[in-house]
């Protein structure tokens, strides 16, 4: 299972780079093109910025996957072990509660979004806005993990930032 788990990050990261490149690679070309030649690619300021928004989730993803995402921990390290296990339970169970808020009002939105046209592209802007799912239930699965092991005490301390979700 832990090897499908790290498959499933590795594609987030693959996902990432392949995003960034492909952002990177519009922006330069459109720039070259537009003081070098006075033209430009319609197309790559909106793909551009629909990469941007991708780009955006899949890292809180793997930054959450990395326990890299910024937190002010200085009262949770100054309180005893156990109220240190329910503040960051607590904590973890705030992250669920916003990430389904996330998650129900873009499924309530997709109807909206799906019909919505983008200018240029002519994509449905749900393909801009759905990012919020995968992120909310990603993000919310690992918070609900870590809950999980603060409540039953099989996690006692803050997450070490660089590794895995437990």
């Amino acid at each position: 299972m832990s090897k499908v788990i790290g498959l499933i990050f590795r594609a987030v990261d693959a996902a990432l780079v392949v995003l960034l490149i492909g952002m990177t690679g519009m922006v330069f070309l459109n720039i070259v093109l537009r003081y070098g030649f006075g033209s430009g690619i319609d197309v790559s300021n909106e793909l551009s910025r629909f990469f941007f928004v991708w780009l955006i989730f899949l890292g809180a993803i793997a930054a959450m996957h990395r326990n890299m995402h910024i937190g002010f921990d200085l009262a949770v390290m100054l309180a005893p072990p156990p109220l240190r296990r329910v503040m960051l339970g607590l904590a973890n169970g705030l992250v669920v509660a916003v990430c389904g808020l996330l998650m129900m009002g873009t499924i309530q939105q997709f109807n909206i979004n799906a019909t919505n046209i983008a200018p240029v592209t002519r994509l449905p802007m749900i393909w801009v806005f759905g990012a919020v799912i995968p992120m909310s239930g990603v993000i919310g699965l690992i918070a609900a993990i870590r809950m999980m092991g603060y409540a039953t005490g099989r996690l006692t301390d803050l997450p070490r930032a660089g590794g895995g979700a437990p």
